[in-house]
């Protein structure tokens, strides 16, 4: 059974600049990578844009940065209402064109309205403080929005991810200019509404699409941008931080992962293989923190690999829209091709392929959930994120050796155990490098907790009390009563 949503159109996607909408001549086709047919057609801004967009978040930024906090978060917690009125209508363009399920979408959707809200309500305590000091002086520390933010989102989270850098900027008295994934705009484009139907003065929020590099490299170069805020590769991030860095512009960076799940021997086998196959899935796989090198005990790799293999195999992949769907396709073309090449070069290298490995159907971008056991050090995967739904399964003698191995990549995004054991999961939190270590559980990222890396997953925060801080600038002012 097909979900009903003709009620549901893709919408119209258009820029939005200060406070307008607006069309242009150059535009490129949003895909259904479940369906391969086109859904919109996506306007690319031109140069003459970019500059429209910079002096309205001038202009916005003026006005925004004496918006009392109180005032800020009302207009916040006003569109994140909209959004919550209009789940359905947004989940349903989300499915469209990512392809994930109605019901993850409809989640997503929640998701990013929470980051709104969470940062609606530290808006009002960005809080400074005094010094003390001897009599007759006062040192008085202001936190003030940064400026202009140069923001960039990417594609596998439609909604949230937009979410967590519109929120961020806006809740700290920002303005910022949104370039959404061309692969995915729809969500980018529904926040811009709300925030355009809740009364946000002009010119405080801008989004643009368009060729990634183009306009990264303009916008990141210009004086008037005061934070470059990115989530994507490792590689990219690498990239816009070094054209950042010309200009001495700060970065807040959440870059790739590979994250690591160690498995003791004193846990539920059974509950932590079917809850690792499952979150695997998710998305596809396609997520930052997807759990994807599992470590486990040799006393119960066998029982472990195969209640994860049967419960990968059992996955029900198809288009989103459909009833009883678990994971639906790729983003792109390009996914699965390089997923089927990770996959050879492991099983030429002496990995076992459990389950998985190919492509399915004649149409879409589907991928089938994929196990690999036994896979040797050499192999690409190991060194590698698949941002698939691709897990690997390996055994080890002690939680030290599991330890060793999960830190043995450049990536610290996420990192995961299974104990019940008090002194492993002190080991565990202690000796990790990950900026997010979660003990049985598989959740990374939730809106009031911060959210990073470490090593070459990234930099700053987003999320938590902390979430503010990169969006912010730390002024101390020292103030004598008497001319001295």
């Amino acid at each position: 059974m097909i979900h009903e949503s003709s009620m549901y159109s893709y919408p119209e996607l258009k820029l939005y600049i200060d406070g307008r909408w607006r069309s242009t001549e150059n535009s490129a086709p949003v895909i259904n990578p479940a369906t391969g047919e086109v859904l919109g057609a996506l306007p690319h801004a031109r140069e003459r844009d970019l500059d429209d967009a910079l002096e309205a978040a001038e202009r916005g930024f003026k006005v925004w940065r004496k918006t009392p906090p109180a005032e800020r978060a009302r207009i916040i917690y006003r569109a994140s209402a909209l959004m919550r009125e209009r789940q359905a209508e947004i989940a349903h363009a989300i499915t469209a064109e990512h392809g994930k399920p109605l019901p993850q979408a409809m989640l997503e959707v929640i998701r990013g309205c929470e980051f709104f809200e969470w940062d609606a309500g530290e808006a009002v305590r960005t809080y400074g403080r005094v010094i003390p000091s001897a009599p007759g002086i006062r040192y008085l520390v202001h936190h003030q929005p940064v400026g202009t933010v140069a923001a960039f989102s990417p594609w596998n989270f439609p909604m949230s991810q937009p979410s967590r850098k519109v929120a961020g900027a806006l809740a700290s008295g920002c303005s910022i200019i949104l370039k959404a994934a061309e692969e995915t705009p729809a969500g980018a484009l529904h926040i811009a509404r709300a925030f355009h139907d809740a009364g946000l003065p002009p010119g405080v929020l801008n989004l643009v699409f368009g060729t990634p590099a183009d306009i990264s490299t303009y916008l990141i170069r210009q004086d008037s941008v005061r934070l470059v805020a990115f989530t994507g590769s490792t590689a990219v991030g690498r990239h816009l931080t070094s054209l950042a860095s010309q200009s001495m512009t700060p970065v807040l960076m959440e870059l790739g992962g590979h994250a690591p799940v160690i498995v003791c021997e004193d846990t539920d086998v059974q509950a932590a293989a079917i809850s690792g196959a499952e979150r695997k899935m998710r998305n596809a796989g396609q997520v930052c923190t997807s759990p994807t090198r599992f470590f486990i005990h040799e006393s119960i790799f066998d029982e472990y690999c195969a209640a994860f293999v049967a419960r990968a195999a059992a996955t029900r992949v198809g288009n989103g829209f459909e009833e009883g769907v678990e994971m639906g396709p790729l983003a792109n073309e390009r996914r699965p091709i390089a997923l089927a090449e990770l996959v050879e070069d492991a099983v030429a290298k002496g990995a076992e392929l459990c389950t998985g490995g190919s492509r399915v159907g004649d149409k879409g971008y589907f991928f089938a959930p994929t196990v690999l056991c036994n896979v040797p050090d050499t192999a690409r995967v190991m060194q590698e994120e698949p941002f698939g739904p691709l897990a690997i399964l390996n055994s080890v003698s002690s939680i030290e050796d599991g330890i060793a191995r999960a830190n043995g990549v450049p990536y610290g995004l996420a990192a995961y155990g299974f104990t019940n054991r008090a002194d492993y999961a002190d080991l565990l939190a202690e000796e990790l490098e990950a900026g997010n270590v979660s003990i049985n559980t598989l959740e990374a990222s939730l809106p009031e907790t911060p959210f990073g890396g470490v090593k070459a997953s990234g930099y700053g925060r987003e999320g938590g009390s902390e979430g503010l801080h990169n969006y912010m600038i730390v002024k101390n002012v020292s103030h004598s009563m008497e001319i001295v």
